[in-house]
């Protein structure tokens, strides 16, 4: 059975000053060594011009963690950008800080955290999804309890994707599997048996963390 885990939603991009010297922090979903190693020469090639271009990245097949200080002191960059995924146990996750020297030295303890800021900042605008099985729900239900039943699969931890308005209202959503039961008979108890959440299938994918609403 396939493990749930966490990865960035999406591409993410921030920039951090400190001291003059500029970070540009960028995370990107990856799959695969080959793509993150494309990512890597793409942004090398962009910023020829850098000081340096700082990567890690954890990939989930075979337990790869890759880093590389890229010619800053020893443990002061590529470790801790690799620390902020892996405190946060993202996988498949690729992350890259350029920086450009501001002429100012940062120190040892400085560049720890210049690069760790940079990391944080370029994952929250990534946003975070997680990968697990959801099954897939079809409800509908008369417009008067549209909002009653919303609420209900907000509390459930449910994930509405389409809303369709017709004849009646009907939703698409999301579902951690094994949870269908429950919502089934809380829709049913308030709807006098009216309204019924539909079982369509399962699948694993990812779904942003900031989309549930508990």
């Amino acid at each position: 059975m396939r493990e749930d885990y966490l990865t960035p939603a999406g591409y993410g991009e921030a920039e951090f000053i400190e001291k003059r010297s500029r970070f540009i922090g960028r995370v990107w979903p990856v799959e695969t060594e080959a793509e993150a190693l494309e990512h890597l020469k793409e942004i090398r090639s962009r910023h020829w011009d850098a000081t340096h271009n700082v990567y890690a990245y954890i990939l989930r097949e075979g337990g790869t963690m890759r880093y590389s200080d890229d010619g800053e002191p020893q443990g002061t960059s590529g470790m801790p950008t690799l620390t902020v995924f892996r405190a946060k146990e993202i996988q498949n996750v690729l992350c890259i800080v350029t920086r450009y020297f501001g002429g100012v030295l940062l120190g040892t303890g400085g560049l720890v955290r210049a690069y760790s800021q940079t990391a944080k900042l370029a994952l929250a605008a990534a946003g975070v999804a997680s990968v697990r099985e959801w099954e897939e729900l079809l409800i509908a239900c008369p417009y008067g309890m549209y909002e009653r039943i919303r609420r209900e699969l907000e509390l459930a931890g449910a994930v509405v994707t389409a809303t369709d308005f017709g004849a009646d209202v009907s939703l698409e959503a999301l579902l951690e599997k094994g949870k269908s039961e429950a919502l089934n008979r809380r829709l049913q108890e308030i709807s006098s048996g009216a309204v019924e959440a539909l079982v369509l299938g399962s699948k694993f994918r990812a779904v942003r963390l900031d989309q549930e609403v508990s």
